[in-house]
This record gives C-alpha cells, sequence and structure tokens, in this order.
C-alpha cells in the first residue's frame, strides 16, 4: 500500500516537474518568437521609418522659409560652408532671391533642442526661425515650436555695427524696439535661454563664411 502511494506521489511529482518544464520552454519559445516577430518587423518598417523622418526633416526646412507643404526638390539645394564643411541649406525663392538656411543644435531645460535659421542673402538679419524640442514641459517651454515665439526672429540682425551679437531671448516685454533681441516664453526661461544659447553656439562656427559674403 505504501509503496502504492509512494509511486503515485512520484509520479505526481514528476508530472509537476514535467509541467513546470513545459511552461518554461514554452515561455522561451514564446519570448524568442516574439522578439523575432519584432525585429523582422523592425528591418521591415525601417525604410519607411526613414524615409518619414526625412520628410518630416524636409519640411521642417521649408518651415522656416515660409514654405511648409511645399516640393522641397524645387525650393531647397544642399551644400556646406566654408573648408569645415558646414551643412548649409539654400532656398530658392519664386522671385529668384535666396534664402540661407543653417541647422541648429542645443539643449533646453530637459533635452534636447533643435531647429533651422533662415537668414536673408546680407547675411545678416533673420528671414525666418523654426525650434523644435524633445522634453520641454508643456505650455511652458515647448511654446518655442509656436508662431508666437518664432515668428518674432523675422526681420532681427545678428550683427550690431559690424559686431556679432547673435540674437538674445529676453524676459516678456524688454525687446521691444531691440533690433538683437526677442521675448522669450513666460515662465520658460531656462528654455528661452537654451534657444539663445543654441543660436549663438550654432552660428559661431559659420562665421567665416557669413562674413566672406557679406
Amino acid at each position: 500500500m505504501l509503496n502504492e502511494e509512494s509511486r503515485e506521489l512520484q509520479a505526481m511529482d514528476k508530472g509537476k516537474r514535467n509541467g513546470n518544464i513545459y511552461t518554461i520552454v514554452y515561455a522561451a519559445l514564446m519570448v524568442t518568437l516574439v522578439a523575432a516577430l519584432l525585429a523582422f518587423a523592425s528591418q521591415l518598417l525601417k525604410p519607411r521609418q526613414v524615409a518619414n523622418m526625412m520628410a518630416e526633416t524636409e519640411q521642417t526646412i521649408l518651415r522656416s522659409v515660409y514654405l511648409e507643404d511645399q516640393p522641397y526638390e524645387k525650393y531647397i539645394t544642399d551644400t556646406v560652408a566654408g573648408p569645415d564643411q558646414l551643412p548649409l541649406f539654400i532656398c530658392t525663392l519664386d522671385n529668384g532671391t535666396r534664402k540661407y538656411i543653417i541647422p541648429l543644435h542645443g539643449k533646453g531645460l530637459w533635452g534636447p533642442l533643435w531647429g533651422y535659421l533662415a537668414l536673408n542673402d546680407d547675411f545678416r538679419t533673420i528671414y525666418g526661425a523654426v525650434f523644435d524640442h524633445k522634453s520641454e514641459t508643456p505650455g511652458l517651454g515647448a511654446e518655442i515650436t509656436t508662431p508666437a515665439f518664432r515668428d518674432p526672429f523675422r526681420g532681427k540682425s545678428l550683427y550690431s555695427g559690424d559686431e556679432f551679437v547673435s540674437i538674445s531671448v529676453l524676459k516678456q516685454g524688454r525687446s521691444q524696439n531691440n533690433p538683437n533681441a526677442v521675448d522669450g516664453i513666460s515662465g520658460g526661461t531656462l528654455t528661452s535661454r537654451g534657444v539663445e544659447n543654441m543660436i549663438r553656439e550654432s552660428l559661431e562656427p559659420y562665421l567665416p563664411f557669413l562674413r566672406h559674403y557679406e
């Protein structure tokens, strides 16, 4: 009787072990299968993702010259500036005038900032600007993406006389009648300062090129 009960217990224990092994193996196979499917899907979608990123970048560049939703190839040509091979985008408008678009990279309060600054062909005044961010605060620093912030850059000068001064981003109401400044975001002082630093630091490597063509 005891031997029979012992055999039954051993059989039950073996069944549990087999069941546990089956569960572990099944779970491992499912994880591997899902990972393989995700990797395959990622590779399959990668060309589309790259194409979408390129299209988004092109639209951002066009937005800096007020040509959003227009054909990129019609207006924009890519080139480099100076011996340092700095990226530069040249926009030729329908009236034949040219705008020179410089990419911007910087840091905000919570993460990276980026954008594009379009200059008139005097290489001193701003034609247009566009900014974006990764993780600035909604309703505060994130407002740098809005027309209310970026439109006042138009017509501002990067120079005071012959001196490069870039653009200051000041507290609300303090840029009035200042050709080298715009108002910052109310409540977004650190992000505004990040934009100011980004513009200066991104433009400084281009100064020899800009001065050559003044």
